[in-house]
């Protein structure tokens, strides 16, 4: 091989070392992306799946009331009387 042979085939080499670096993690993300899309998917048959045999046993409960009326505990009224100074501050 002359020299100018060897040159031409260390180029080559180069250009394709160079070509495979920028390719590789492009296949990367597409893998990845490929493996969550197949984890999302069996998740989501998964999920399908126990929902319609959750419903054939589950019967429909009344929703249970409080009769004690729900009031703010003291650390919403502080909150909100520091709400209002920083608006009337501002």
């Amino acid at each position: 091989m002359t020299g100018n042979q060897i040159e031409a085939l260390v180029g080559m080499l180069v250009t394709f070392g160079l070509l495979v670096l920028m390719v590789l993690p492009s296949l990367g993300g597409i893998v990845r992306d490929r493996r969550i899309d197949r984890q999302l998917r069996e998740a989501q048959e998964g999920r399908q799946n126990r929902g319609r045999a959750e419903e054939t046993r589950r019967t429909p409960r009344p929703q249970k009331s409080s009769s004690r009326s729900t009031v703010p505990s003291t650390a919403t009224w502080y909150a909100e009387g520091r709400r209002s100074k920083k608006l009337v501050s501002s």
